[in-house]
């Protein structure tokens, strides 16, 4: 299963806040910001903190899809 943060920004175009600002709020580093743009993974910690600045539960923010080999 692959992962997709696709869900995330949207939530932040609708929320109107830049990954930026969700970086600083939440206290994580850039690296993480760039993981999120890669679908990359990203601890649960992190996770947590990006879901209590946007107010949000997990399954708003991510998305699990299955593999081209597993369809």
């Amino acid at each position: 299963m692959a992962v997709s943060y696709k869900k995330l920004f949207h939530l932040l175009i609708d929320k109107d806040i830049s990954v930026a600002d969700l970086q600083r709020q939440a206290g994580y580093s850039a690296n993480i910001s760039t993981r999120l743009r890669n679908n990359s993974y990203v601890s649960l910690e992190s996770m947590e903190k990006i879901c209590r600045v946007l107010d949000c539960k997990l399954d708003d923010v991510v998305e699990f899809v299955p593999d081209e080999k597993e369809k």
